[in-house]
């Protein structure tokens, strides 16, 4: 099975900072995976890597086999750490985007999982509390047929019942022959999702390792393994 994503000996730097430094990373077809590391530990440059926002400083990074660019774009659901939807935007517009720019998306799955929420179509952005705008975003990008599902801090500054929402929103709906990464500090909230976890400090890769053998080889759960890892 060819892995879905591939970094071999990536770096990335910002003048003097080394951002990641030398990953090697394989990630295959079918996996929720956790990329899990503190604030600065390189996970959303590792992300804007995955998706072509931002250019290696040496080695590189593939997905399916292939660097990024339009190829990859087309099978890549990517939701960033931030709002990325203008206020003005109806829900309704937001889905006529969607269905512009993507093929696999389905509308027909976003409607149903929107109005659920109790979201108008003819409500903006802006009216949003910022739960809902969580959540809208989150529809939009889980409702596409990807391959490959970059999720940067989707859980990050929601409240708990918003966080449940989320995560059930992705488990269900998300193309079972594809994989999602989940990028998060929050581990002990994603750990019950998750198939395996990278842990990543100082843009190197410290742990990469199914769920099961960290449970069974360390006696503990990932949120309490993590914890020992990153003691200060």
């Amino acid at each position: 099975m060819s892995a879905i994503l591939e970094c071999r000996g990536l770096t990335k730097n910002f003048g003097r900072v080394c951002a990641l430094d030398a990953v090697d990373l394989s990630i295959e077809p079918g996996r929720v995976v956790g990329l899990l590391g503190p604030n600065g530990s390189g996970k959303t440059t590792l992300i804007k890597l995955a998706n072509g926002l931002l250019t290696p400083s040496a080695g590189e990074l593939l997905i399916a086999g292939e660097k990024p660019g339009p190829a990859s774009k087309a099978i890549i659901s990517y939701l960033p750490d931030r709002n990325f939807l203008p206020d003005w935007m109806s829900a309704r517009q937001m889905l006529d985007f969607f269905e512009d720019f993507y093929p696999d998306f389905r509308r027909d799955k976003a409607t149903e999982m929107l109005g659920r929420l109790g979201i108008e179509e003819t409500i903006r952005f802006g009216q949003m509390s910022k739960g809902t705008k969580e959540k809208a975003q989150l529809i939009l990008v889980m409702s596409r047929e990807a391959g490959l599902y970059l999720l940067d801090e989707p859980i990050g500054g929601v409240d708990p019942a918003t966080r449940d929402f989320i995560l059930d929103t992705i488990i269900r709906n998300y193309n079972p022959s594809a994989s999602v990464v989940i990028s998060t500090h929050l581990i002990a909230d994603v750990e019950n999702v998750l198939d395996e976890v990278i842990f990543i400090n100082s843009g190197r890769i410290v742990v990469h390792s199914s769920v099961d053998e960290i449970r069974e080889a360390q006696g503990k759960s990932v949120d309490a393994y993590f914890r020992e890892v990153f003691k200060c």
